[in-house]
Formats: C-alpha cells, sequence, structure tokens
C-alpha cells in the first residue's frame, strides 16, 4: 500500500499513514453511498464518481468527478489523475473493457477485470456459468433485432423473460405471453439498456417457487464466505421487498452455495457478490450475478448479520479478514418509490409518522431528481417475529414516507 502526499484546500499538506488507501468508486448511487460510509469508518479516502452532479454517495465521499463512464478516454484521464490504489465499480455502465488495461498498468479492479467486464453483461455471466461451468440456468437465446428477438421465442417458448444485456434494477425486464407481447418487448428492453449495447437475452419462464439473493464474500486472503439467504419480491423487475434469512432446504442452500462458489472462483478477486437463483421443484437455477453490493442486500443493514454487505465489501477489498457471518436477528426491507418526475430537489414527508414504529428504522438516499418508481429511500424492520411479520411492518413503515 502506497503513503500519498494529499494537499487540502488551504494548499497545507497531510500524509496518509500506510493503511488509508484511494478508493476510485465508479458509480455513486445508494449501494456506494453505504460503501463510502464503510470505508470512511475504516479509515480510507473516497472519490466518488458518476455521470451527475450530487449523486448519493457524492454527498458522503472526499471528492467527486462527474463523467461519461461509458467514455474510454474520460475513465483513463481520472484513472491517470487519481491514481487509486482501488478500482471499484457499483454500476454496469461503465467501459468495462478499459479495466483490463488498468490491470496491466498495475491497478487494482474490485474484485477483478474479468469479474467486472464479464457480470456488466448478461452474455457473458451467462455463457460462462451454462456453457464453461455447466451450472443449470433457464433456456435461452441472444437477440440483437426484432426478427433475432422473434426467432428466440420460438425456441424458448411462452411465456419467456426478455431483458436487455446490460441493464440495471429491472429496467427493460418483461415477459412475453403472446405474440403480440414480442415488439412491444422488444422496444421497452431498448428503452432500458444502459450503455450502447443493443442487445437482449431472451429466457425461458421458470416455474420457480422462490428466488433468492445469496451473498457470497470472496477474500484474497480468506475462505469464501456465504450469508444466510435473502427472499425477495419483484415488481417491473425491481426489488420491492427482500427479508432475511429466507427459510429454504438445506439441500437447495448447498447447491446454491456450491454454485456461488464455482461461478465466483472462475472470475477472480475479493469482494461481496449478490449471486441470483431462482429455486423450483426441479431445483436451483442460477438467474444472474452482480460483483458488489446488491439492492436486496440493503436488508443488512437492519442489523440481520455480523457485518452489512458494505462493509463486508470494504473488509474484503482491504484485504481485512472477515472469518464468519453470523445470523443475528431476523430482517426485512421495504422500498420508497417516487411517483412523479421532479427535476428538483425531494421533498419527503410522513418522517415522524414513519418513526412510531418499534424495531424499525428508514434510510433517505439522497438522490436530487426523483422519476416514476424511482427508488429513494428503504424502510427496515428487525426483531424476533417470523420474517413475513417484518416485512409487513418494513412495507408498513415505507408506506407512511411521501416523496414530493
Amino acid at each position: 500500500m502506497k503513503n500519498r502526499i494529499l494537499f487540502t484546500q488551504e494548499g497545507n499538506s497531510s500524509y496518509f499513514c500506510e493503511m488509508r488507501n484511494k478508493i476510485l468508486l465508479l458509480g455513486s448511487g445508494e449501494l456506494g453511498k453505504e460503501v463510502v460510509i464503510a470505508m470512511q469508518r475504516l479509515g480510507q479516502y473516497v472519490i466518488a464518481v458518476d455521470n451527475y452532479e450530487n449523486a448519493p454517495a457524492m454527498q458522503v465521499a472526499h471528492e467527486y468527478e462527474v463523467i461519461n463512464m461509458l467514455d474510454g478516454a474520460e475513465l483513463d484521464r481520472i484513472v491517470a489523475k487519481h491514481n487509486p490504489d482501488f478500482i471499484v465499480p457499483e454500476v454496469e455502465s461503465i467501459r468495462t473493457e478499459r479495466f483490463y488495461e488498468y490491470e496491466k498498468q498495475g491497478f487494482t479492479v474490485i474484485p477483478s477485470a474479468k469479474a467486472a467486464n464479464f457480470t456488466m453483461n448478461r452474455k457473458a455471466i451467462r455463457d460462462l456459468a451454462a456453457i464453461d461451468l455447466d451450472v443449470k440456468t433457464a433456456k435461452y437465446k441472444y437477440a440483437n433485432s426484432y426478427e433475432q428477438l422473434k426467432e428466440g421465442v420460438a425456441f424458448t417458448g411462452m411465456p419467456c423473460v426478455v431483458k436487455p444485456l446490460m441493464s440495471s434494477s429491472g429496467k427493460g425486464q418483461s415477459v412475453i405471453k403472446t405474440e403480440t407481447d414480442i415488439e412491444k418487448a422488444w422496444n421497452y428492453a431498448l428503452e432500458g439498456s444502459r450503455g450502447d449495447l443493443m442487445e437482449v437475452i431472451v429466457e425461458a419462464f421458470i416455474d420457480f417457487d422462490y428466488e433468492i439473493t445469496l451473498l457470497t464474500l470472496t477474500q484474497n486472503n480468506g475462505n469464501t464466505l456465504f450469508c444466510p439467504p435473502i427472499g425477495h419480491r419483484q415488481e417491473r423487475g425491481d426489488y420491492q421487498e427482500s427479508w432475511q434469512p429466507m427459510a429454504m432446504d438445506v439441500m437447495h442452500l448447498n447447491e446454491a452455495e456450491e454454485i456461488a462458489n464455482k461461478v465466483t472462483k472462475a472470475l477472480g478477486g475479493s469482494g461481496i457478490w449478490g449471486v441470483e437463483f431462482f429455486i423450483g421443484k426441479e431445483g436451483v437455477y442460477f438467474s444472474e450475478l452482480s460483483p458488489r453490493p446488491h439492492d436486496t442486500g440493503m436488508v443488512t443493514l437492519a442489523g440481520t448479520q455480523s457485518f452489512t454487505e458494505f462493509e463486508l465489501h470494504a473488509r474484503a477489498i482491504l484485504g481485512i479478514p472477515v472469518l464468519d457471518i453470523s445470523l443475528i436477528r431476523n430482517g426485512a426491507s421495504a422500498v420508497v418509490l417516487a411517483n412523479k418526475e421532479n427535476n428538483n430537489f425531494p421533498n419527503f414527508t410522513g418522517i415522524n409518522e414513519a418513526a412510531n414504529f418499534k424495531n424499525t428504522a428508514f434510510t433517505i438516499f439522497g438522490k436530487p431528481t426523483t422519476r416514476p418508481y424511482r427508488r429513494m429511500a428503504v424502510a427496515l424492520a428487525y426483531g424476533t417475529e417470523n420474517t413475513s411479520e417484518l416485512v409487513e411492518k418494513a412495507k408498513e413503515v415505507a408506506g407512511k414516507i411521501k416523496v414530493s
């Protein structure tokens, strides 16, 4: 780890100790904000980057940059400018091909250039899992035109699911039930695509009982560990509530852990991974993987386990060993969504009403603008009650908070 000179605004210099690293965070949403806070609690220096001003993580970082992260030249510029110890991607819309070059130059990409590049694109990660690692997934095809999508639907059968190859938070995802849905699904996928990749994946619909996120911690200097499984419910492809732990068959959990270990090992590096699975009568199906904190994992902010997913990510990045991840208590989360477009900083009402529930909390993300269905805050509930009761309590708290 490098010692550095930091020049303050007054022109004075102060010395970085050996444990203080410079973190370049690429993507500054609500998950990135919690990563910044976790890093600062471990004495680190963070530069937050995104394509718009006043993003949540920028509000708590030491410095920030506003750039188009799909512009490789702009990425190169800020990497050269800040010379970070760690490059930490937090979103999909990044020119991830540049990461290979950064690793050649001696920079550390989290969890690795290969992992970041593969998982920013559903095509690379799906082929790795299904073809290279022989992991069970839904039947699938790719399409880069409306005609190819029709061929893909014929291959998978209906109902089927269409997703952009590059998107986040469920944007652009839809279900095709009849032939009249195909064109609408194609247009919606293109609208929801992040970046400049105009290609989709069409997947056969899996008859599943429930879906989980298995937060998986890989460590360069320790064992791979698994958090208690997280259950979640989605609408429009985006999570609405999550709960921990998800009650599930031990055999299915063991299978999910085996797959998560296999896929993360193939990609390499250290950090927290959100590995998603469908669980049904025919067993465990690998769905997707994110090489960073997962939105459903915000339930860990309710103190459900010994470290939040953000604290685990920070420790793995810095090489601070984590020996065990223990379940502390049951918990649930429920999102607070905006319902209209607003280009001014939003107002929140109902805060006092939301605070009138025992064993609950809420976090407002600080996003500077709103649009319909944009996630603006999360409500949390915790305790000894079963998770279904806690979900209802979290939803009740979330329902008190209004965004305008």
